[in-house]
């Protein structure tokens, strides 16, 4: 049959050609319709078959077959254009487009309606392609196109991620007198939210006043799928003040915000508003109300919501256990997944994997054991996402033989999801080797890894021979350009200390997301690049991102390295105006640029202002006022956080030991010793050697070693403190013997470590000791002698008395000697009375540091004791002429 117009329409299965199928079994044999007093008989509806209502809602094919029959056989199919747009909708309905498309082609002239079926049956159908195809054909054919016409071709824009060819019939709408329509302006904002473009969602929804309730539904709505949490809460607020009357679904969404900002108060009083109002609370929005709760950590009345819901079923009963799941109550997400059971509701499954995730517990194994049985007995084991829940439990409760084992179950590489999750659990791990075999195994079985296996396995990896094969795979699949693949592998590079490799995989990314923005800053952080993170913060605002949390928590580290106030200061008033300000995260690192820029009055102002408080924050406070010479204030902000009931880290009981070090408090110490033994801290590597300088500090070498002894694993530092301590008490031997069994342990020594063996040497006179180490260091270790082990090896001959060999030693240095060489050899001269070389030493040191009033007092005093009264004037005198300015003497006692 001809169009009554000439059209080119080719929907996708135009291949099965155009005759409408399902006449033909009616035209071979038309006896079954068929009655010889046809003229007689009142003709029947056929569409009672369609519009009974003691059949389901669901339109089945074969009724609409019938039906179609009984109109070709009465020839009143195209008569009545009403039934042929019913038929031609049920067709859609029940999914039958190819039936559709063929009914479509036969009608002689379709109307606007016939067009708009076409249009929301495509969609319905996902085929977004010819839904555009026959908006084109309509606008070809200049037919009057509708409101509906537009959203149906904004829905179909938004699937296929055709941003401009929406706004270039948005703009086409306007054209045509649409610009108020709020159908249309819906579809719009909707296209712009799905695409991530919100902004331009909201210059479409403040281009024209409305008070169409559905358009202030899509801009929240858009505002919540975009994380503008807060936007959709002002966006509802002035809903409220215009009196616009929100329904359901802005109740819905408003809830959704509040349960991501976790603003409880909010929330709460958006449900009490709306039971003023009467807006009737169904199935969906109350199981809105009970993801916000759960999100919020208020479970009682997340549970009390539940019970009064007069309608429950698998959605709400899976909403209570994974909101038990999240709030680490097991016991709870068991026992409601029991009463779901016995009450026959269908569990599905998303409700086992949630009650898997609360059963994640080293406590809940016996019952996470039943429920695996009960996944056994109904056959859910044979589920993929199952059994990657299953994979995922095990491997979160240490037992990754277990993992293994329901992998194995599970068909080996029949499902990617549950490959993923394997790489998933041997990460949770640290197995790289046996994440990198499974990977190597996938492509070896033809099973193409897709993104989460590949970001899995490349957080693991730090080798760059490894990451760079994945990176060629990555470039042969395409997967280098998705964002989060892409993130993966530009953070492993960073990982690796590859940072311009890492940078340029970061710069291939054509859509980079905040996420990947703050990894690579951070990326940058991480390797020192403090000015480099600088630089990629500028480009990211620059590209109109809006930096999260985690972002400024890492510029602002860079700001901490460069001792970048006025930056810092920037970024702290971004942060107070993008509602950032009070995040544990972003506080902590302003706490702790103020702390190393040295205004620590703004860091205990950020610290004060911060209301919920965390380990890293106080930890960061305590540092800073330890660093900044005021341990006072230290030891009273630990001693408030321990009764503000703040969990206490290992890096701040290291700050506050070693503040009660440089105040040489012993009765407060061992307070804070017990205190860390009752935190089960005493074996941390950074407290026990802590508490091993304060100890030394103190003068108790036998307290020194015991907390040495209490670290578990001794790293370089507490092996170099142990050796420092025991030199400082003139115990060279025990020094020296220390050093021999920390290479014993395998720990090899640094160049401080030197610099406490050659003191150790030193004070106890081991000239040969001291030589042989000293020419250990290049020999054996590689490590190049610096000016504190050139002054260790003058110290150790002058004390000697061996004044010429130190000034031989001096003058053969392969390094120029510096004030604080001359001035270890000027020390000794005092001890043994050499005054001309004391002078030679003097003068050296002078030249060198002129404004260094000990050469001048450490002078005068020889001159003294030598009784040569009129150089010390003259020494004095020279003083006060350089304006070196010699500080009084003082003591506690």
């Amino acid at each position: 049959m001809n169009f009554h117009i000439p059209r080119r329409f080719e929907p996708k299965i135009s291949a099965l050609g155009r005759r409408f199928v399902s006449s033909l079994p009616v035209r071979e044999n038309p006896s079954i319709f068929c009655d010889q007093n046809v003229n007689n008989v009142t003709k029947p509806n056929p569409f009672h078959i369609l519009k009974d209502p003691n059949k389901p809602r669901k339109v089945k094919l074969k009724d609409t077959k019938i039906v179609h029959a009984n109109l070709l056989r009465t020839h009143d199919l195209y008569l009545d254009m009403f039934r042929t747009n019913y038929l031609l909708d049920c067709y859609f309905e029940c999914g039958s487009t190819k039936y559709a498309f063929n009914l479509f082609d036969e009608i002689p002239d379709p109307n606007s309606v016939s067009w708009n079926l076409m249009l929301s049956g495509c969609n319905k159908n996902m085929l977004f392609e010819d839904s555009w195809r026959s908006f084109c054909e309509m606008h070809r054919f200049g037919l009057e196109m509708g409101e509906y016409t537009y959203g149906s071709v904004f829905s179909a824009c938004g699937a296929l991620g055709c941003v401009l060819r929406g706004e270039q019939i948005y703009g086409l709408s306007i054209k045509k007198g649409f610009l108020s329509n709020g159908y249309v302006r819906v579809g719009m904002m909707g296209l712009f939210s799905e695409s991530g473009r919100f902004d331009n969602a909201l210059r479409v929804f403040y281009d024209v006043p409305c008070d169409n309730v559905a358009c202030w539904n899509a801009i929240i709505s858009g505002a919540v799928k975009n994380m503008e949490y807060w936007v959709a809460l002002d966006i509802f607020s002035n809903m409220c003040h215009r009196l616009i009357m929100p329904n359901e679904f802005t109740i819905s969404s408003v809830v959704t915000a509040c349960a991501a900002l976790k603003d409880f108060d909010f929330g709460r009083g958006v449900q009490s508003w709306m039971i003023k109002c009467g807006i009737k609370e169904d199935l969906f929005l109350g199981t809105a109300i009970l993801s916000f709760y759960a999100k919020s950590g208020c479970m009682d009345d997340a549970v009390r919501q539940f019970w009064f819901m007069p309608v429950r079923n698998v959605v709400s009963w899976t909403t209570m256990i994974s909101g038990f799941a999240q709030n680490g109550d097991f016991v709870s997400a068991v026992e409601f997944f029991r009463q779901m059971r016995n009450v026959d509701v269908d569990i599905n499954q998303y409700t086992i994997t949630s009650v898997l995730i609360a059963c994640a517990n080293p406590d809940a194994v016996k019952e996470a054991i039943q429920i695996h049985c009960w996944i056994f007995k109904t056959g859910f084991y044979s589920d993929s996402v199952v059994k990657a829940s299953l994979i995922n439990f095990y491997a979160k409760i240490g037992a990754i033989d277990a993992s293994e084992i329901v992998f194995q179950d599970s068909e080996g590489m029949k499902h990617l999801s549950t490959c993923g999750t394997m790489i998933s659990a041997f990460a949770q791990h640290k197995s790289s080797k046996q994440a990198v075999n499974l990977f190597h195994r996938m492509l070896q079985e033809d099973v193409k890894p897709d993104k989460f296996c590949t970001t899995s396995v490349l957080g693991i990896i730090d080798s760059l021979n490894m990451g760079r094969q994945i990176h060629t795979y990555t470039i042969k699949t395409g997967l280098v350009f998705d964002v989060s693949a892409g993130s993966s592998l530009f953070t492993m590079y960073s990982k690796c200390g590859s940072l311009e490799e890492s940078y340029n995989v970061f710069n291939l990314l054509e859509r980079k997301d905040t996420i990947s923005w703050a990894l690579m800053i951070t990326g940058f952080v991480q390797n020192g690049s403090a000015t480099k993170a600088i630089y990629c913060f500028r480009e990211m605002l620059s590209e109109e991102i809006v930096p999260n949390g985690m972002t400024l928590t890492a510029i602002l580290t860079a700001c901490s390295a460069l001792c970048l106030l006025r930056t810092g200061r920037e970024v702290h008033g971004f942060s107070l105006r993008n509602y950032m300000g009070d995040q544990a995260s972003v506080g902590s690192a302003l706490v702790s640029m103020y702390s190393k820029c040295g205004i620590l009055c703004s860091a205990r102002r950020v610290f004060d202002m911060i209301p919920r408080k965390d380990q890293f924050m106080g930890s960061a406070m305590v540092s800073g006022y330890a660093q900044g010479g005021h341990p006072e204030e230290a030891i009273h902000l630990f001693c408030d956080m321990l009764v503000d009931g703040l969990v206490i880290d290992a890096f701040t009981l290291s700050g506050v030991i070693g503040c009660l070090a440089d105040l040489g408090r012993l009765g407060i110490g061992s307070q804070i010793h017990a205190q860390v033994i009752k935190m089960g801290f005493e074996s941390e590597v950074s407290v026990g050697s802590s508490l091993l300088v304060m100890y030394s500090k103190i003068g108790s070498i036998e307290d020194c070693r015991k907390a040495f002894q209490q670290i578990k694993a001794p790293d370089i530092i507490s092996w170099t403190a142990l050796i420092a301590s025991y030199a400082r008490h003139g115990k060279g031997t025990e020094a020296l013997q220390i050093y021999e069994l920390m290479k014993e342990s395998g720990t090899n020594p640094d160049s401080v470590t030197f610099v406490a063996v050659l003191s150790a040497c030193s004070h106890c006179g081991l000239i040969e000791e001291g030589f042989f180490h000293f020419s250990s260091m290049k020999k054996d270790y590689g490590i190049e002698p610096g000016y504190r082990h050139y002054s260790c090896m003058v110290d150790l001959l002058g004390r000697a008395g061996r004044l010429k060999d130190a000034e031989s030693f001096i003058t053969s240095m392969p390094i120029t000697p510096d004030a604080l060489i001359w001035g270890t050899l000027l020390a000794s001269c005092k001890v043994h009375g050499d005054v001309d070389l004391a002078k030679l030493a003097a003068e050296k040191a002078m030249e060198l540091e002129t404004h260094e009033a000990g050469t001048y007092v450490s002078m005068a005093n020889i001159c003294a004791d030598m009784g040569q009264w009129d150089n010390v004037l003259k020494l004095r005198s020279e003083m006060a002429g350089t304006e070196v300015i010699k500080e009084p003497g003082w003591s506690s006692l």
